[in-house]
């Protein structure tokens, strides 16, 4: 099956993973396997502002955005509140500006 969807990671998000135990990297292998055919319905996506989502895997939350479907992952953190740090959702705000920006003129 042709991927309806492609999904690129920052470096600080792959390192991130690749510092998780082997069967955690495993499901979130798993999952990119679902967003890349267009499967969403087992997966838990939360919206953060407008654009910026979080995709929560366990105790991990990945945030993202969607743009011409592909999945840009920018940031990754264990979470250890209830809510979202506010820090992390405007880090990722700024990072979304740029990346548009970038994106738009090319």
């Amino acid at each position: 099956m042709e991927s309806q969807y492609s999904v690129l990671f920052f470096d600080n998000v792959k390192n991130f993973i690749a510092t998780l135990p082997n069967e955690d990297q495993g499901k979130i292998n798993g999952i990119v396997t679902a967003i890349e055919s267009g499967e969403f319905k087992s997966l838990y996506i939360k919206t953060l502002k407008t654009s910026i989502k979080e995709l929560i895997i366990k105790k991990y939350r990945f945030v993202f955005f969607i743009h011409k479907n592909t999945f840009y992952f920018m940031r990754a953190f264990i979470k250890k509140t209830a809510k979202t740090p506010k820090i992390e959702i405007k880090n990722a705000e700024k990072l979304y500006k740029k990346i548009l920006k970038i994106i738009n003129n090319q």
